[in-house]
């Protein structure tokens, strides 16, 4: 049985009072966490609920674990699911359970706690494994992609989705470094990368746009972040999955999911599908960017959907 750490205690994710102003919850509801990481908003919301459904879903099992303990134990009102999968499957899952969902979050950010262990390979501050596999079931590590893929695919991932400046520089510096040895841990992937791009003013690390890059294209991150947006557009629709005047919010932290994130909730707007449940976009205050330095570049777009009236 998993024992929640004192780290899971006073962890406090980000935005957490606008989620909850965003998602209104309320007794007697279903709360659908797509990406449940330690479970912090989900306890938050739940713990609000009296009594109610919440799934939560994560594709890491191990957070998923601890994330239903933090949730049992904020929420013993609640019935409380766990379902291994990404957010792209919570349609489905949702759908298996007989349930329509009253309040959906995503929190695009990958959980601190996984940046905090070196054998996950996600931080270039840490030394592990070269790995960045989010489901320790995926076939696929950043380490097989930095060691077989030709330079032009390897720039354009570091182009795509870390837009590096010097994408080619940094891809012909690893295919050069691999010729030589495999790249097989996060600090020799970081060395390699602070040898081409120079530190900014802002004091980012050099290998900060290439490690985002590869964790986006080890776990498809855009591709089911298109998928999330998708059934969410059929449940407004009508889909089955989302009940009628359900709020869904989704947090996330660079721009290339923040664009088709607002482009998604902004075209339902349109069509009369959902209202903006509160501000269009909302940003940390000035207190919590201090506390939580994570919290700087998170954005929340929440929805309301429902009957609403077109706009002519």
């Amino acid at each position: 049985m998993y024992a929640r750490s004192v780290s899971d205690r006073s962890h406090v994710p980000v935005l957490l009072g606008e989620v909850v102003a965003a998602l209104a919850p309320c007794a007697d509801s279903t709360y659908v966490d797509c990406t449940a990481g330690l479970g912090g908003h989900a306890a938050e919301i739940a713990s609000r609920m009296g009594a109610g459904q919440v799934v939560l879903i994560d594709a890491d099992p191990t957070m998923l674990a601890r994330a239903e303990a933090r949730v049992r134990e904020a929420a013993p009102g609640c019935t409380v699911v766990a379902r291994r999968g990404n957010f792209a499957e919570a349609e489905r899952l949702v759908d298996a359970l007989g349930l329509k969902a009253d309040m959906v979050l995503a929190d695009l950010g990958f959980c601190s706690a996984q940046m905090d262990e070196g054998e996950r390979g996600f931080s270039f501050m840490r030394d592990g494994p070269l790995d960045m596999r989010l489901d320790p079931g995926l076939s696929t590590s950043a380490a097989d992609l930095v060691n077989t893929l030709p330079e032009r695919e390897l720039a354009s991932i570091f182009r795509d989705f870390g837009e590096e400046p010097r994408a080619s520089q940094v891809a012909r510096k690893i295919v050069g470094a691999r010729s030589e040895s495999p790249i097989l841990t996060t600090v020799r992937l970081a060395e390699l990368i602070r040898a081409i791009v120079p530190r900014s003013p802002a004091g980012i690390d050099p290998a900060t746009r290439v490690f985002q890059a590869l964790r986006i294209a080890v776990n498809d991150e855009l591709g089911v972040l298109d998928a999330l947006l998708s059934s969410v557009a059929r449940g407004a629709s009508g889909g089955g999955w989302l009940a009628p005047g359900a709020r869904v919010g989704i947090i996330s932290f660079h721009s290339l999911e923040d664009r088709p994130v607002k482009t998604a909730l902004g075209e339902l707007v349109r069509r009369g599908l959902a209202e903006a449940a509160g501000a269009r976009l909302v940003e940390a205050g000035e207190d919590e960017r201090r506390r939580n330095p994570r919290a700087r570049s998170a954005k929340l777009r929440a929805v309301r959907l429902g009957d609403i009236p077109r706009r002519s």
